[in-house]
């Protein structure tokens, strides 16, 4: 399995009035690395328009455990969850660290959308085979898929 990790500092912008990170930066974060992890397979925006396919997300929630600060260097990674028979749906799991301390964690269920249908739909065989090398969580299950009418 293959294992997705990216280092992000914490930046001013991030931060409320308190000097804490904003909730909404976390789901941010979340959402650079899984981009990042597709860039780095060679599935950019472009790539996705002309396959006519692209990522919806169902469900979004963090966890927060430590409190994060300006300058704080973090350890943000993207591990798949859940993942249907038929590729259409997946589940991920992102850890947000400060060196070995865990400060929170991302849950999210997707799946993949036919961007002419408006459909869920699986995606191309190129894309599930970078899916299915994506290092796994230990509560990692198979999600019971319905297809489309």
């Amino acid at each position: 399995m293959e294992s997705f990790k990216q280092n992000i500092q914490v930046r001013w912008s991030d931060l409320d009035p308190n000097g804490h990170v904003r909730h909404s930066v976390y789901y941010d974060y979340g959402a650079q690395i899984r981009i990042a992890y597709l860039l780095k397979q060679g599935f950019s925006i472009d790539w996705m328009k002309s396959n006519d396919i692209g990522p919806v997300i169902f469900r979004e929630e963090a966890k927060f455990y430590r409190e994060l600060r300006s300058g704080d260097e973090l350890i943000i990674d993207v591990r798949l969850s859940g993942l249907s028979d038929d590729h259409r749906k997946w589940s991920m799991c992102h850890r947000i660290l400060r060196g070995d301390k865990l400060c929170a964690t991302i849950e999210l269920d997707g799946a993949w959308l036919n961007l002419k249908t408006r459909r869920i739909a699986p995606p191309p065989k190129e894309l599930i085979e970078k899916f299915e090398v994506l290092e796994r969580t230990e509560e990692f299950h198979i999600i019971a898929s319905k297809k489309s009418r």
